[in-house]
C-alpha cells in the first residue's frame, strides 16, 4: 500500500521554531526534536499530537505524521525524513514508528519491528489494535480482542460512545495514564521471548509516553 501522508509539525508556543538542535551547557537550554511517525492517520496522531500541553516551552519539537501505510513501507518513510531533516542541519534526537498487527502477516509485522530497531528508531507495536492502550487505563486485560470488544469496552469505561478517531481521547486518559504504564508493562513481560507477532495482547505504547512525559523536566 502506498502511503498517504498526512504531516502535522506540530506548532506552538511551547516549540522552537526549526532550527539546528543547540545545547548551551551554561544557561541550561536543551532543544530536542522528535518525528513520530504512525501507520493510522488519525488516532494514534491525535493522541501523540495531545502531548503538546504538558512539554516545556521553547525546549521541544515533536512533528507528527499519519501516514495511511503499511508497516514496511512505514519504517522506510521515517528513515526518508529523518535523513531529510539530517541533511538540512536539522537532525531529530529520536524518530518513533508506530503501528498495529491488524491484519498484517505475522512476518511483516516482526520484520518492521526488526527493521525499525536495526535503524535506531523506537518502535511502537501494538497487538492487535492501539485501543489496547485505551483499555490498560482501566483494566489488565490479558486476553485477546477483537475490534468491536474494543469499542464496546472503552465505551463502558469512558462512559460515552467511544469514537475512534476523538482527538480528545489523551485528556479523558490522563488521570489513569500511570495505572496504563503499569498494566502495559506487566502484560509486555508475560509474553517472554515470544515474537510480537504472537504476543496477544500487548503493546508498547507505554515507551514511547514514557518518554515524552521525561521531557517535561527538560529546561
Amino acid at each position: 500500500m502506498a502511503c498517504k501522508a498526512k504531516f502535522s509539525a506540530i506548532k506552538h508556543s511551547r516549540f522552537v521554531k526549526s532550527k539546528p538542535m543547540v545545547r548551551s551547557v551554561g544557561t541550561r537550554v536543551v532543544r530536542k526534536r522528535y518525528l513520530i511517525v504512525c501507520e493510522g492517520e488519525k488516532t494514534e496522531p491525535n493522541y501523540f499530537k495531545s502531548f503538546v500541553r504538558i512539554l516545556p516551552r521553547g525546549s521541544v519539537q515533536v512533528d507528527v505524521v499519519g501516514e495511511g501505510c503499511n508497516t514496511l513501507s512505514l519504517v522506510e518513510d521515517a528513515e526518508k525524513r529523518s535523513k531529510k531533516s539530517s541533511k538540512r542541519n536539522m537532525p531529530y534526537d529520536r524518530v518513533w514508528v508506530v503501528f498495529d498487527r491488524d491484519s498484517f502477516s505475522p512476518s511483516n509485522f516482526d520484520n518492521a519491528i526488526s527493521k525499525a530497531e536495526s535503524k535506531g528508531f523506537g518502535c511502537v507495536w501494538s497487538n492487535e489494535a492501539f485501543e489496547l492502550w485505551y483499555i490498560l487505563h482501566f483494566e489488565y486485560r490479558n486476553t485477546g480482542m477483537s475490534r468491536d470488544e474494543y469499542k464496546g469496552r472503552l465505551t463502558a469505561h469512558i462512559g460515552e460512545e467511544y469514537k475512534k478517531n476523538d482527538p480528545d481521547m489523551y485528556g479523558k486518559l490522563v488521570d489513569k495514564q500511570q495505572d496504563a504504564i503499569r498494566n502495559a508493562t506487566k502484560l509486555l513481560g508475560t509474553h517472554g521471548r515470544l515474537p510480537p507477532s504472537r504476543s496477544n495482547p500487548a503493546t508498547t505504547v507505554h515507551k514511547l509516553v514514557q518518554e515524552l512525559v521525561a521531557l517535561q523536566d527538560i529546561r
